[in-house]
């Protein structure tokens, strides 16, 4: 089990219904980020992780974006229904949630360069 903090970053950027780019609320990032919440808290793991809501992450088109740090992971398409996984598997237990995985070739991403 791991026992560093980790920060989740839950994109809660919000555009017009027509934007080419879409929009992480329009696919359902609130809501992402108060299951979320509500899963750490009935766990006991708020001393262990936090849920925090951001702007733009810049891949927009993977929306609902969740990234958790410091690990790097970056996941696309989540919803509310995945919470839970995601609290369990990477949370919890330190392993990234396979299938939501958004391909680092695909995207580059790294908030650490």
């Amino acid at each position: 089990m791991f026992r560093e903090k980790r920060y989740v970053l839950v994109c809660t950027n919000e555009r017009e219904a027509d934007h080419p780019k879409g929009s992480c609320t329009n696919c359902g990032s609130l809501e992402v980020r108060e299951r979320m919440k509500l899963l750490l808290e009935e766990k006991n793991l708020k001393s262990r992780a936090r849920i925090l809501a951001t702007s733009c992450m810049d891949v927009c088109e993977n929306g609902a974006v969740v990234c958790v740090m410091p690990d790097n992971v970056w996941y696309g398409g989540v919803r509310p229904e995945d919470a839970e996984e995601i609290v369990e598997k990477h949370l919890v237990n330190g392993e990234p949630v396979e299938r939501l995985l958004i391909p680092e070739e695909m995207s580059g991403l790294s908030l650490f360069g």
